[in-house]
């Protein structure tokens, strides 16, 4: 079945929006099936559009992580282009000044510490300050709607890449997420359901997300960058590419000898151009996924991690972020400790603390 996305759909209905002046929160992924920007689109329905917000990476998408591009001209509409990036409180609540009704069109992969969905959870607590309406034009989840893996994130581990306690992988939509965050009108997707992922065409979602792989195993290897490893930053193939200068020809026949659902270890070697180990030349191990329904990409990395603890404790270290990307100290400690981290996965499906929304948006296996 074709998929309809919630910018699609307004496109073609202007009255699912309610009345007033627009700004919309957007980059270079909230595309038409066509490609053509949510924002072109929604200016040709006659809605009227006044300005648009960016989140990290800019609008256009030329910034790297932990960066933005600032404010300036849309050069395709003509419009105000606002930062939202580090942007919070009262900062946050004075951009949305000039607008009566906040749109939201980002493409989301459906994991805890990619930013996108704080920006969103950010500026929907900062117009419901304002009382003014907060809708989601809402996009698949390029990993399903099924599976959740890893923890809840902790009180008192809260940051841009974890705001609100859910799982590291969630299995839920921007819209679905909106509506456990607050008040929100999703416009909802058509043609999508929990058991599929359907995200045509591919725009990358960010400098360092080139494919649906990358999304894929990035809850697992996302976790990477709170360890003195590259994550593969720097090179054509970030997060499915890791090592370190001092990875040597014993890790991947560990690795291997795991037996680990859907994947496949091969041994190379990289030069970063920039990140961690820029310049350098560095061995490691490439992620090649063979059954992307079995691949279990968060038990995946806990074990690289734990091999990586008990091969090289000389070498190997952990860095403070890891604590915001895991959402509480536990990996960290259990590491630190010798401990299995795998220990640390719920013996369920679903992590304890966790609750669906009481009413999912989307049909399919939802367990």
């Amino acid at each position: 079945m074709v998929v309809r996305t919630g910018a699609q759909r307004l496109a073609e209905d202007p009255g699912l929006v309610p009345d007033g002046r627009l700004g919309l929160i957007t980059n270079f992924t909230g595309v038409l099936p066509d490609l053509t920007p949510t924002s072109v689109a929604l200016r040709a329905a006659g809605l009227p559009l006044t300005a648009l917000f960016g989140p990290e990476h800019g609008l256009r998408g030329t910034a790297q992580a932990g960066a933005s591009e600032g404010e300036g001209v849309d050069p395709d509409t003509g419009l105000p282009v606002f930062d939202t990036y580090e942007r919070h409180g009262e900062a946050l609540d004075d951009l949305f000044d000039g607008v009566d009704v906040l749109l939201f069109d980002i493409q989301d992969i459906g994991t805890r510490f990619y930013t996108y969905v704080w920006t969103m959870y950010d500026c929907q607590q900062a117009v419901a300050r304002l009382g003014k309406p907060f809708v989601v034009l809402d996009r698949p989840n390029p990993l399903g709607g099924v599976r959740v893996e890893g923890p809840m994130l902790q009180p008192g581990f809260e940051s841009f890449v974890g705001r609100a306690p859910i799982p590291l992988r969630h299995g839920l939509t921007a819209g679905e997420l909106a509506l456990q965050f607050g008040t929100a009108t999703v416009i909802e997707l058509e043609g999508w359901t929990r058991d599929s992922r359907g995200v045509e065409p591919w725009v990358p979602p960010s400098p360092n997300m080139p494919t649906p792989d990358t999304a894929l195993v990035y809850p697992g290897t996302g976790l990477f960058e709170g360890t003195n490893l590259s994550e593969g930053r720097g090179t054509t193939r970030p997060f499915e590419t890791i090592g370190a200068p001092y990875v040597d020809d014993r890790f991947v026949p560990v690795l291997r000898d795991l037996g680990l659902p859907g994947v496949v270890f091969r041994r190379t070697w990289f030069e970063p151009v920039f990140s961690k180990y820029a310049g350098q030349a560095v061995s490691g191990v490439q992620l090649h996924l063979v059954d992307r329904e079995a691949f279990e990409p968060v038990r995946t990395a806990l074990e690289m991690l734990r091999v990586l603890n008990e091969l090289y404790s000389d070498d190997f270290a952990l860095l403070p972020s890891l604590d915001k990307l895991w959402g509480s100290d536990s990996l960290r400690k259990a590491l630190e400790a010798g401990d299995d981290p795998l220990d640390l996965l719920p013996a369920a499906t679903t992590p304890a603390g966790w609750t669906r929304p009481g009413a999912l948006l989307y049909e399919g296996d939802a367990r």
